[in-house]
């Protein structure tokens, strides 16, 4: 998967800007802001020896994968930022937080909000969809599997999380990383969806740093995260 990873310098000039949505939207942006069908190259073929390659990666990581590594990926199939308490420390937590906690809903909306609408263009199977050999242990999904959208977010909150508190930085993208490679581990997708899902979040989360919309309120939400931190 290195070679996508060169995609990843020019992705940004292929942003477009975008104007402030409404106060009241969930997403701070859409798919209209952000369109990765014209930044993402297409998945591979079903048929592709690629595809097949990645399948045989799939399954030995289901072969090898050990009941800790598989209640990990489990538990990171949720969807939030709480996932990343355990190198935050036990301060972090939704109830001493709610402002930041409001912040970081609105990005994961805006992941679904930017991701879900090329998944539907792309419409890549899931591993389990095109082998039956293939026993993911997260909750199936039938939409589209590139880019990963676990993989996006994750990469996303990694980020800004990372911005907010860089003295983490290292351990948050470690983290980070790992949310992103369980959806392998969980057998629900393949790896280049996860690589795709890294530069899709990374594209993401370096457009909403540069939004004045999204700095207001990530300003009072980093404020009370290092407040409570004791930062």
């Amino acid at each position: 998967m290195k070679r996508y990873a060169s995609l990843a310098a020019g992705l940004l000039l292929l942003v477009v800007g975008s104007t402030a949505r409404a106060e009241d939207a969930k997403p701070f942006i859409t798919n209209k802001d952000v369109d990765l069908t014209m930044i993402l190259p297409p998945p591979p073929a079903n048929d592709s020896a690629e595809t097949k390659a990645e399948l045989g990666e799939v399954l030995t990581m289901q072969v090898t994968r050990t009941p800790e590594m598989e209640a990990r990926a489990i538990a990171d199939a949720e969807e939030n930022v709480w996932r990343f308490a355990d190198v935050m420390g036990p301060n972090f937590n939704k109830d001493k937080l709610p402002k930041f906690s409001a912040f970081f809903d609105r990005v994961v909306e805006t992941e679904g909000a930017v991701v879900d609408p090329a998944k539907d263009v792309w419409k890549r199977p899931r591993p389990h969809q095109l082998s039956d050999l293939v026993k993911p242990v997260v909750k199936l999904s039938s939409s589209g599997s590139w880019p990963s959208g676990h993989a996006t977010v994750g990469t996303m909150m990694g980020i800004i999380l990372s911005d907010m508190v860089p003295e983490r930085r290292a351990q948050i993208m470690a983290r980070a990383a790992e949310f992103a490679h369980n959806r392998i581990v969980g057998g629900i997708h393949y790896p280049s969806d996860v690589e795709m899902g890294k530069i899709s979040g990374s594209v993401i989360a370096a457009v909403l740093l540069n939004r004045d919309d999204f700095k207001a309120e990530y300003d009072v939400a980093r404020a009370e995260l290092r407040s409570d931190l004791g930062m």
